[in-house]
């Protein structure tokens, strides 16, 4: 699911809260809940938004990935089931 917010605009959200900003404040300015914003600044905080960025690389290859091993799983269980009905 595409965010609406870009990873940029989140570390932005996260500064203003590490600059003292309540989280009140900044959930309402947002219109985001208090679990977003929480999750965000654990899956963020402390990074800049080049490494943000990279994460979210390593993240999408990561998934791609996944994706290659599940296909490749089910081409070699397809295999094994017609090699076993053979003998």
């Amino acid at each position: 699911m595409k965010s609406r917010y870009s990873i940029n605009k989140i570390i932005k959200i996260i500064k203003e809260y590490e600059n003292g900003r309540s989280v009140p404040d900044i959930t309402r300015e947002y219109g985001i809940c208090n679990n977003t914003f929480y999750r965000w600044k654990s899956k963020y905080g402390g990074l800049d938004a080049s490494e943000a960025k990279r994460l979210k690389e390593l993240e999408d290859e990561n998934r791609r990935l996944k994706k290659i091993v599940a296909e490749k799983e089910l081409y070699i269980d397809a295999l094994k089931s017609v090699v076993e009905k053979k003998y």
